[in-house]
């Protein structure tokens, strides 16, 4: 059987598809990929998909398509569609599927450890079900990282499955992290496969994941969607009152306007910016979107009024899309601190 590694993490946004991408282009073999709960449902074509399937599918150009690598994504309705032994059938068809044109297969799970327990789809109960190793990527403080690894362990260990260790992810210096856990840890019985520094890049998004995210329709700067976002500014005072402020002096900066805000539009296009998003759905004149082309500054319109874009922009996880090309380099760069002949 080829090897199999499920990735799961403690909490959400820990960095699973990261190290995925990551690790999957450093080992230099053919990788497939599948994961059996979506949780991050994408509509496009008149199909459900979910992101980070679509994602990785594009990134390894992968055949499978990402509908046929997830189950589904609701409890109720796997609930409804499977029972314990055609749940496990239905993993094991689609993994074996997959493996017949890769090398290694690695497995995502949901947003935790314990997501999809409902419905038998947990990180766990499916490294058990294909017999597969479980990685888990941990993230956050120091103290709650070793509360999520004591629990991780009493977790495993009381289900059985096969730990092969944890990649502990995002650290601000990981030289540190190691100095002072890693007795704790080793006291532990885990096995830490990587300590991955944080970088200020992957936590930016671009200018054109936001005009995804907004739906909003690009008047311009459509070749500058890649620039990432380095700060945001909400204009909602007059332009010298903004300009008076640190936060609009910055470079790479968003601004969040309304779209009849000349002024703050103006001055912004005047300085760094990023990208304007102009909301409440007012277009602006057309000598202002002939500025913002002609500075190559991305200009945005969206429906929203401006509380609730910037409340979107706010709440918004910079998730990773197929043309970072930037930031795919860096994850790569990223996997070089995971023991990757554990993966082999």
């Amino acid at each position: 059987m080829k090897p199999r590694i499920v990735f799961a993490s403690m909490s959400e946004s820990a960095g699973k598809t990261s190290m995925i991408v990551g690790i999957g282009r450093v080992l230099g073999v053919r990788v497939g990929y599948m994961k059996p709960m979506g949780d991050r449902l994408l509509y496009q074509k008149k199909r459900l998909w979910d992101y980070d399937s679509a994602l990785v599918t594009n990134i390894f150009g992968l055949k499978d398509k990402p509908e046929d690598i997830t189950m589904g994504f609701e409890h109720s309705k796997l609930g409804y569609m499977y029972d314990k032994e055609t749940r496990k059938a239905k993993l094991l068809e689609i993994a074996s599927r997959i493996e017949q044109s890769c090398d290694i297969l690695f497995v995502e799970s949901g947003r935790n450890l314990r997501y999809g327990s409902s419905v038998n789809l947990d990180a766990v109960s499916v490294a058990k079900d294909l017999e597969a190793k479980l990685v888990v990527v941990l993230a956050g403080m120091d103290d709650t990282m070793m509360d999520d690894l004591a629990y991780l362990k009493k977790s495993v260990d009381l289900h059985g499955a096969k730990l092969l260790g944890v990649i502990i992810n995002k650290l601000a210096d990981p030289e540190d992290f190691r100095a002072t856990h890693a007795d704790a840890i080793r006291d532990l019985g885990i096995e830490v496969l990587g300590t991955v520094r944080n970088t200020e890049a992957l936590t930016q998004f671009s200018m054109g994941f936001l005009a995804d995210m907004l739906f909003a329709k690009v008047l311009a700067g459509e070749e500058e969607l890649r620039r990432p976002v380095k700060t945001i500014f909400v204009g909602a005072m007059s332009a010298s009152a903004a300009q008076r402020e640190p936060a609009f002096k910055k470079d790479g900066k968003l601004i969040i306007t309304s779209g009849d805000r000349s002024d703050i539009i103006l001055a912004a296009l005047e300085t760094d910016t990023a990208g304007i998003v102009l909301t409440n759905n007012i277009l602006p004149s057309s000598n202002i979107i002939s500025k913002a082309a002609l500075a190559k500054v991305p200009l945005l319109l969206a429906h929203s009024d401006t509380f609730h874009v910037a409340k979107q922009v706010d709440d918004a996880v910079p998730l990773l899309t197929r043309d970072a090309t930037d930031k795919i380099a860096i994850l790569e760069e990223a996997a070089k601190a995971v023991d990757l002949s554990k993966f082999r």
